[in-house]
């Protein structure tokens, strides 16, 4: 399991114009599900994101986690996080689990994020989206498990 996790003053989804998902202060995941992930995973990560202290205190260290702030989260499912570019020049995504599997694996990462605190959005599984994303910081912190 892969994610790409974006410190956010806001954030936002949208499909076909409309959207879907909208956040102030929190985090953007991009989320990539691999062939090897499972519960634990999926558990470990979840707990990761929501107690890890990313945001700035009163001092401007980063000593406040998600849940201290009150901040929110979405989540993305990016299968693109699995490609391997080894060979040739067209992308292969053969260690990503296909969408059948993918798509109850996000919903249960999600379940366990809002299960954590984090109030939770997605994005729209399978859809063309478009993805509004105010780096804060920047912070990116790329996690796997």
């Amino acid at each position: 399991m892969k994610v790409i996790l974006q410190r956010v003053s806001s954030g936002r989804v949208t499909v076909m114009n409309r959207t879907v998902a909208e956040i102030d202060q929190g985090v953007v995941l991009l989320l990539g599900i691999g062939q090897a992930d499972g519960e634990e995973e999926t558990r470990y990560l979840a707990d990761k994101i929501a107690n890890l202290r990313i945001f700035e205190d009163e001092l401007g260290k980063m000593n406040r986690s998600l849940l201290d702030i009150g901040g929110a989260a979405i989540v993305v499912s990016q299968f693109t996080l699995y490609a391997d570019t080894h060979k040739g020049r067209r992308p292969s995504f053969i260690n990503a689990v296909p969408p059948d599997i993918a798509r109850p694996m996000v919903d249960r990462f999600v379940e366990m994020l809002t299960n954590n605190g984090v109030p939770t959005q997605t994005g729209e599984f399978g859809e063309y989206m478009q993805v509004e994303i105010h780096n804060d910081g920047p912070v990116t912190i790329i996690l796997d498990r």
